[in-house]
Parts: structure tokens; sequence; C-alpha cells
């Protein structure tokens, strides 16, 4: 047996909760990663000069991805914020792999013909093409609709799963994984369409 007394706990008031040094509010996050997006988005579109469209494009160069994966990488699929996110996302892994990317491309666009075409790659499909193919779709955010812009990197993402499908290296996540991304990619493209109609 043991002489320790026994405490009652101790409730915590107001104060023991001030106390604490936590991360930063969710919400807050969330909501700034919104802001920040629409102000992107919206903002570049009305400026609609050319120098806006190069400094956006280049956000992540400058910027780091790490920077926007902070604030952008939570936010949902169908969001401003996770729309802008998985489109830089995409642009950093064609550029971190450009071989790699392309052969994946390659192999798929014999499948996903209407796909190919809507991404608008040019053919052959090099590893410099794919390059200034996403770098025109990102450039779109400030010079064009939108929905052309997610609508076009998710028929570039649908054609490199169908090639990752089709090739013996890659596992099968990771064909879920740009399967998925570009579901996200055409479903928000879809509902960006009817607001732009609404």
């Amino acid at each position: 047996m043991t002489d320790r007394q026994h405490h009652r706990p101790m409730t915590p008031g107001g104060l023991f909760f001030e106390a604490l040094v936590g991360g930063t509010d969710p919400a807050l996050v969330s909501e700034a990663a919104d802001r920040a997006a629409t102000l992107l988005v919206r903002g570049a579109r009305d400026a609609g000069d050319a120098a806006t469209a190069e400094r956006l494009l280049h956000l992540a160069d400058t910027e780091g991805i790490e920077t926007i994966a902070e604030v952008w990488s939570g936010a949902p699929a169908d969001s401003l914020a996770g729309c802008l996110w998985r489109l830089y996302l995409l642009r950093s892994w064609v550029y971190a792999d450009p071989v790699g990317v392309s052969r994946e491309f390659e192999a798929g666009r014999r499948s996903a013909q209407v796909a190919r075409v809507v991404a608008g790659v040019a053919d052959p499909p090099g590893p410099e093409q794919l390059q200034e193919m996403v770098d025109e779709v990102l450039r779109g955010i400030a010079g064009s609709d939108f929905a052309d812009v997610l609508l076009r990197a998710a028929a570039f993402a649908r054609v490199v799963a169908t090639g990752r499908a089709s090739l013996s290296g890659p596992t099968n996540a990771e064909v879920q994984r740009m399967l998925v991304l570009s579901e996200q990619l055409e479903a928000a493209g879809h509902v960006e369409m009817e607001q732009g109609l609404g």
C-alpha cells in the first residue's frame, strides 16, 4: 500500500486554457486559405495582364510549395484553395519529373483520346512540352475561365492515370491517386462552370 494521498482532479478554468500554447486555430487557417485563393483567382482575372499571370504561375517557385502547402493542403477539393493546391502540386510534379510524366502521358494518350485533346498537349509530348502545357494551364488562371483551367488539368491528370495503369512500374495506389486528382479537378471545374452561368 502507498502513503500517497489521492486528490480530486483539478477542474481547468479559463486561465488554464489561455496559458496553453497551441497551434493556429484551424478555422482561421481555413478562412485565410479561402480568402487568399479567392484574391488570387478572382483578382488575377480582374487584372488580366501578363505580369500578373507570370507572378501567379511562379508563386510556388518564389514562395515555396511548402508555404503554400501549409495554407492550402488541408482545404476541401471543391474550394478555390483546394483547387489551387492541386494545380500547384501538379505543376511541381511535372517540373520534378518531366521525363517520367512524359512517359506516363505518352502511355495514356492512346486510350484517353478525348482527355488528351482537352489537355492540349503538343504532339509528341516530350518533357519540355508537358512543362509548357502545365504553365499555360496555370497562366489561364489570370487570363481565361477558371473552369477551363480546372478541366484541362483534370484531363491531363486522367491521361496520366490511364498511362500509369498501362505501365508495369506504377502501383495501384499511384494510379488511384492520379485518378482521384483528375476527378476532384473535373468536379470543381463543373461547379465553377455552373457558378459562372448563374
